[in-house]
């Protein structure tokens, strides 16, 4: 993925020099920002082998519940922000109970819910539409930038982390007499990760310094990453979409995992829905529509996330949702009208799920 990444950067470079430059690098790392972040809640309901139809329609309906407590309610801004987000959470986990106690297929509750949740902004904006939110503490999170000494600080205390659990889950292993990678090759690839996270903090603070919103999307990665493969509950959902029946009669709560994995979808959708208010400044019956939906699925699914459940990572979002934002900048850079970036990403989405079920299809051949 990061070489195909690179080729796309390079491609693009050479149609548009400007493609590289660290004005255009930050504002792809905003364009991502809303994907991405969504993107990582719909890991977690693909490692399930379900899906999650509704994220962009709860995104704009939770963007559209925040303008309405800022703008018309006048609450404080923190308190809406808290009630959107439990708005979103509680969305997604009426929809994961439904799926789970009902048996519902999770593709009809989340079509159905597309729907009623497009009709529940759509109610809530009124006949304006739109609701201009320009509290400053909210609009911040798209318009900001750190100091170049925060970057700098924030990448090396990255760098340390991965590097420091990457080691001590080597020596974890080592120590239950467990297959243990080199300690050379963990070494190595903590400094290439470290010299691309360093690489990028200088490009970006050679413009206007590392985007908040981007700072927000590499700690919420980080973050469910850890949930899931550090906790107990992230392997659990890995047994759950590997095989939900035998994780049952091992005793795994697969009901309340589902449950819990849509919920944190509904949570990341609504998060997502408070970037785009932020970057737009606005909430609209726009927000969460579009292509978004197309591009948080793409964005999981082409960084790997398998479609048929319990394979994928949660860096898979983040690679993923470049690579699908790195193709819509290009393409808007060197003037490609909407039908040519629409054919473009379906046939990129296209390939990748190709793949996986080619994937798929040889580990069942070996027996793996």
């Amino acid at each position: 993925m990061v070489v195909g990444l690179a080729l796309i950067w390079s491609f693009f470079e050479l149609q548009d020099t400007h493609f590289l430059t660290p004005r255009n690098i930050s504002n792809l790392v905003l364009q991502v920002s809303v994907s991405g972040t969504i993107a990582v809640g719909l890991v977690f309901v693909l490692l399930l082998g379900e899906i999650d139809l509704s994220v962009g329609s709860v995104a704009g309906a939770s963007a559209a519940v925040l303008g309405v407590l800022v703008v018309d309610q006048d609450w404080p801004w923190w308190m809406a922000v808290i009630v959107m987000l439990g708005f979103g959470t509680l969305i997604g986990a009426l929809q994961g109970a439904w799926f789970a106690l009902l048996r519902v297929p999770s593709f009809v509750v989340t079509l159905a819910g597309l729907l009623i949740w497009l009709g529940v902004q759509l109610h809530v904006l009124g006949d304006a539409g739109t609701l201009n939110v320009f509290e400053p503490h909210i609009t911040a999170i798209a318009s900001t930038f750190l100091p170049q000494a925060w970057g700098w600080t924030l990448a090396v205390l990255a760098v340390v982390c991965l590097g420091g659990a990457r080691l001590a889950e080597n020596a974890l292993r080592r120590q239950a007499r467990m297959t243990a990678r080199s300690t050379p090759i963990l070494l190595v690839e903590t400094g290439v990760i470290a010299a691309l996270l360093f690489g990028a903090v200088a490009v970006l603070n050679s413009a206007y310094g590392v985007p908040t919103a981007g700072v927000l999307l590499f700690f919420l990665v980080m973050l469910f990453d850890w949930l899931a493969r550090r906790t107990t509950f992230g392997r659990h959902v890995y047994a759950a979409g590997g095989q939900a029946e035998a994780a049952r009669r091992a005793g795994i709560g697969v009901t309340r995992i589902r449950i819990t994995v849509f919920a944190l979808a509904g949570f990341l959708a609504a998060a997502g829905g408070l970037i785009s208010t932020a970057r737009l400044q606005a909430a609209s019956t726009q927000t969460g529509g579009g292509t978004l939906l197309l591009e948080s699925i793409a964005a999981a699914v082409i960084g790997g996330t398998s479609l048929f459940g319990g394979r994928g990572t949660v860096w898979a979002a983040l690679l993923g949702a470049l690579v699908i934002g790195s193709v819509s900048n290009g393409l808007d850079l060197v003037g490609q009208p909407a039908d040519v970036k629409y054919m473009v990403e379906g046939a990129i989405l296209l390939l990748a799920v190709t793949i996986d079920a080619y994937s798929r299809r040889r580990l069942t051949v070996t027996g793996r």
